[in-house]
Parts: structure tokens; C-alpha cells; sequence
């Protein structure tokens, strides 16, 4: 088995923070990664895939588990018989080049999304009016004694979660979407580019949308913006200037900062608002968020 010790996450995480892995592990083919999650199971060991750690905060202290970075053909994208498909590990980004070479749209809106295709089915990732669900047509899980392909019902994808448990991992995926010319693909993600670039920072060191949008009529971005966190610090974390929804690692920012500016930002939402915002990144190791009041 392809195994590493004492990894730093922060080579994993867009944010650049989170201390060392107990075991990582490279698989590239589905054997490889059930092989792997069986081994974890054996020694009674959590498990956690990274992709390209952008919606992701490590603990400090590191993850005491198996993390998994899928590679090989679990990485590979390949449009067939007008299926995109895909292996987990696939960033998202090669998935839309892809798609548009076969003239094969209806993936523009993942563009701003800066992850891989397991990540992406596990949050069901949306940007944008679209989202995974809307172009899934199903998903191989590996588990421990195996792998088997689950439809969109049967991982229960909902708004930006699904009903994935413990040591399962999306190896693969396959999409539906709709022909296309490559100029209009080209065109609607331009435009979405630039809406993005122009609204987020894009250039910064940050784990993505810190917060789920909640059911109000500002998004999370707004309500904070309005409780005045813009460009306010703690320790090497700074909510951004350009847009309060996102977290950036303005120096030697740490995870123990970013957890800090999460719990002051929702504890602010809830005094003005009246509203629990729901934080949208993942926590990977012993790390959690203080509950609000």
C-alpha cells in the first residue's frame, strides 16, 4: 500500500494551514482505495479524502486517521458516449475543459468551483444556479468491502450535503449534459469568471464560502458585510475585505484563527440577525466550532 506519515495538511489546504496526517495514502484504482479503506477499518483508524483542500480546515494538531488523495485513474476525465466521466479525485476544473472539447455544456457553473468531482458530489457544490445534482446521473462509492454506483436518490443529495457516512469515498462519477457549442461554453464561463473574480478573492489563500446561505433575504456574504467583519482579524486570519464570506490567510494564519473568526462571525449574525449561520467548510481532525450563545 502507497502510505506517507506525518504529512503536513497544510500542503493539502487551500488556506495553507493544518498540522500532520497520520497516514496518507495515493490510491489509483479503485482496488487501491478499497484496499486502503479496508486496512483503516482493520486498525480502527477515521478516514477523510482531501481533493484540493478548498473547502477544508485541518486541526492544527493534524488528523489522527487515514487521508486519502486519490490519483491514477481516480483522477482521470474523459467525456463517452456523451457521459462525462470522471474519477473522485478529478479536479473539476478538467472536467469543464473536457466537456467543452466533446461541445458538451451544462458544467459552465463549476467553473467557480475549485475542487474535485468527490468533493463536489459529497457537498453537491452549486455556483451559480446549477449544482452537482442537476447533472449527476450516478456515483461509484468505495467502502471497506467494496464499491458500487449509487443514483443522485440514493446519496441523498440535498443543498450542499449528502448522505455519505464514515469511511465512504467517491471513486468515480458520471454526468449528463447537453450539446453545446464550444464558443457558447466558452462565453458563459467567461462571464461567470469574471462575475467571480470581481466579487471574490480569488487571488487569496482562502478554504471557499465560509458560511451556507441562509433562508433570509441577505446571503451569508451580505450579513456579515453588514455586521461591519469585513477585513477584521485575529491572529494570521482575516475575514476578507473584498467579500465577508470568505476567510483569508493574511500570514501565518493558523486553523485556531480561522475557528475563532468562524464563532465571531456567527456570534454576531445571531445577535443582529437573529440567524445561526451554518458554516459550509469542512472540519478535518480534532477541531469543531463553538456552538453560538
Amino acid at each position: 500500500m502507497n502510505l506517507h506519515e506525518g504529512v503536513s495538511l497544510s500542503k493539502y489546504t487551500t488556506l495553507g494551514t493544518g498540522g500532520p496526517a497520520y497516514r496518507l495514502g495515493n490510491p489509483g484504482t479503485v482496488d487501491e482505495l478499497v484496499e486502503l479503506l479496508a486496512w483503516a477499518r482493520e486498525e480502527e483508524l477515521p478516514v477523510a479524502a482531501v481533493g484540493l483542500g478548498s473547502n477544508l480546515l485541518a486541526a492544527d494538531e493534524g488528523y489522527p486517521g487515514l487521508v486519502l488523495k486519490l490519483g491514477g485513474e481516480l483522477a482521470s476525465a474523459q467525456v463517452e458516449d456523451g457521459l462525462l466521466r470522471a474519477g473522485g479525485g478529478a479536479p473539476l476544473a478538467v472536467c469543464l475543459h473536457r466537456a467543452r472539447e466533446a461541445e458538451l455544456g451544462g458544467f459552465e457553473f463549476i467553473c467557480a468551483i475549485p475542487g474535485t468531482v468527490g468533493g463536489g458530489v459529497k457537498m453537491n457544490a452549486g455556483a451559480y444556479g446549477g449544482d452537482i445534482a442537476s447533472v449527476l446521473v450516478r456515483a461509484q462509492v468505495a467502502g471497506a468491502d467494496g464499491a458500487e454506483w449509487r443514483s443522485p436518490q440514493e446519496l441523498g443529495l440535498s443543498y450542499r450535503r449528502s448522505a455519505l457516512g464514515p469511511g465512504e469515498v467517491v471513486a468515480a462519477a458520471e454526468f449528463q449534459g447537453v450539446g453545446r457549442p464550444v464558443a457558447e461554453i466558452k462565453e458563459i464561463v467567461a462571464g461567470m469568471q469574471k462575475q467571480r473574480k470581481d466579487a471574490q478573492p480569488t487571488n487569496k489563500r482562502t478554504f471557499g464560502s465560509v458560511f451556507k446561505n441562509p433562508d433570509h433575504e441577505l446571503t451569508a456574504g451580505r450579513m456579515l458585510e453588514a455586521c461591519g467583519l469585513r477585513g477584521f482579524a485575529i491572529g494570521g486570519a482575516e475575514i476578507s475585505p473584498k467579500h465577508a464570506n470568505f476567510i483569508e490567510n493574511a500570514g501565518d494564519a493558523r486553523s485556531a484563527d480561522a475557528v475563532a473568526l468562524i464563532a465571531e462571525a456567527r456570534r454576531r449574525a445571531r445577535e443582529q440577525f437573529g440567524v445561526t449561520l451554518e458554516p459550509e467548510v469542512q472540519l478535518l481532525g480534532p477541531i469543531e466550532i463553538p456552538p453560538v450563545g
